[in-house]
């Protein structure tokens, strides 16, 4: 945007700055989804989904407790500290992991964090309210 553009241009580039490009997006959505979980079902929030798609109750079977809502909950919680770890150096020095397993952990966490985000769409798309169709016209 132009604030990235004039940063650069001034100089002010900074990784907060960066940041502040994506981050903010994702801070909304997570915060987002848990306003709408909680305000609408409270605690019982994961038994909330008998009427989204099936691929959506897959992720949400068992409270999140089967093979694919491991993967989805691994992407979402664990692909940043990945991505830090892939970054210092620390996956490689520490648990000397090659390049290869690094490219594939990112790209299975990725996916999985993908997967969340299809649910956390999916889930505030059926709990936002919506205005009514034609509300008004005469």
């Amino acid at each position: 945007g132009v604030d990235g553009w004039l940063a650069r241009r001034l100089g002010q580039c900074s990784r907060f700055g960066a940041w502040l490009d994506w981050g903010w997006l994702v801070s909304a959505v997570e915060w987002c989804v848990f306003v709408c979980n909680h305000s609408a079902r409270g605690a019982h929030w994961k038994n909330s989904f008998t009427g989204s798609p099936r691929f959506i109750q897959a992720i949400m079977a068992n409270g999140l407790r089967t093979p694919l809502g491991t993967w989805v909950v691994s992407g979402l919680h664990g692909l940043p500290l990945w991505l830090y770890g892939c970054q210092r150096g620390l996956l490689s020095r520490w648990l000397y992991l090659p390049a290869w397993g690094q490219v594939l952990g990112t790209l299975l966490l990725a996916a999985g964090r993908l997967l969340a985000l299809s649910v956390e769409m999916v889930h505030m798309d059926t709990r936002l309210p919506r205005q009514r169709r034609g509300a008004g016209r005469e």
